[in-house]
């Protein structure tokens, strides 16, 4: 039997604290647990976080330790450690300390950090503090991963002297669940909808966490269908062809075979880049200072040679 459907539509239907529910429909027969189970594994494994992978505590040499003073041992401690979640913009490993000292609890908003890293979770207790000469020190390290990397599978990895590895939980999706239900359009009553339920850890919204997850899908559906998809990430798609424009871009007016005049108008005008002059509207890269219609029309030339696209320029070439 051909069906004949509109293509499915997702709304979030309920959203409380970090969690939402999304249904998406109307999906063919058998759609349902398919992009269920694979939007489920996406959002679990796929999605880049952040997590402490090391920690070294003033006064402990291993993790088998007590903290003189601190109600937890240290293996406690790396379990309360583990559920940190940070929003975390360094692309690089960063390392941050905690210091706490007199009777009560240690929180993860004694974290001390810095520009670019915030605390999702500063109400989760690290630890306790017994008596008011008792004092917890950290240097806890920071990195960007994706899912869950076990200690053992980062054995090659050097931390800094004195740190104690941890197991990395960097995915930000805490739970995932779907549900496939029977709807109808028109006459057809064997249809699908899919119900997905997200909750994240607070550093990403469970929408954007399922664009995210479908979006890295979709690349790797695009790959099998031929097309010539070179990295799917925080900034979606990037085909081959959209990566040599970019690339082509960045090159620097003097590495282009300019005329002298055409060079020097450029550089008058502070522009020293192909990516500057794709930022300009036609109508703009005509009226610069010293710039005539010659010099415009090379551009346009120069610009076909090295692939880049200027469609509306082009457009616009008398």
């Amino acid at each position: 039997m051909l069906y004949d459907i509109n293509l499915p539509e997702i709304k979030e239907v309920n959203s409380q604290g970090n969690s939402s529910t999304f249904e998406v429909e109307p999906l063919y027969p058998g759609y349902g647990m398919t992009l269920g189970n694979a939007m489920r594994r996406v959002l679990l494994s796929s999605l880049a976080g952040s997590a402490i992978t090391g920690v070294k505590i003033e006064g402990v040499s291993h993790e088998f330790s007590a903290v003189p003073g601190v109600r937890e041992d240290v293996i406690e401690i790396i379990l309360n450690l583990k559920q940190v979640r940070f929003a975390n913009n360094h692309q690089e490993p960063i390392t941050i300390s905690l210091k706490k000292s007199g009777k009560g609890e240690v929180t993860a908003a004694d974290i001390k950090t810095v520009s670019g890293i915030e605390v999702a979770n500063p109400e989760l207790v690290i630890a306790n503090l017994d008596g008011s000469k008792s004092k917890l020190e950290m240097d806890l390290h920071i990195e960007q991963g994706r899912g869950y990397v076990a200690v053992e599978s980062r054995a090659s990895e050097k931390l800094p002297v004195g740190m104690i590895a941890i197991d990395a939980i960097y995915t930000p999706i805490k739970r995932v669940r779907y549900n496939v239900e029977n709807t109808r359009v028109g006459q057809m009553t064997n249809l699908d909808k899919l119900i997905l339920e997200v909750e994240t850890d607070g550093t990403v919204s469970a929408s954007d966490a399922v664009k995210q997850s479908a979006e890295i899908l979709v690349g790797h559906l695009q790959v099998l269908a031929g097309h010539d998809v070179v990295s799917v990430g925080s900034d979606g798609i990037i085909t081959a062809a959209e990566k040599q424009e970019s690339d082509m871009a960045q090159i620097s007016i003097d590495e282009v075979n300019f005329s002298p005049r055409t060079t020097n108008a450029l550089m008058n005008n502070d522009i020293k880049t192909i990516k500057e002059i794709m930022e300009l509207k036609p109508t703009e890269l005509k009226e610069l200072k010293g710039f005539g219609q010659k010099a415009y029309e090379e551009v346009l030339e120069k610009l076909d040679e090295l692939g880049v696209n200027k469609s509306d320029a082009e457009g616009d070439k008398e």
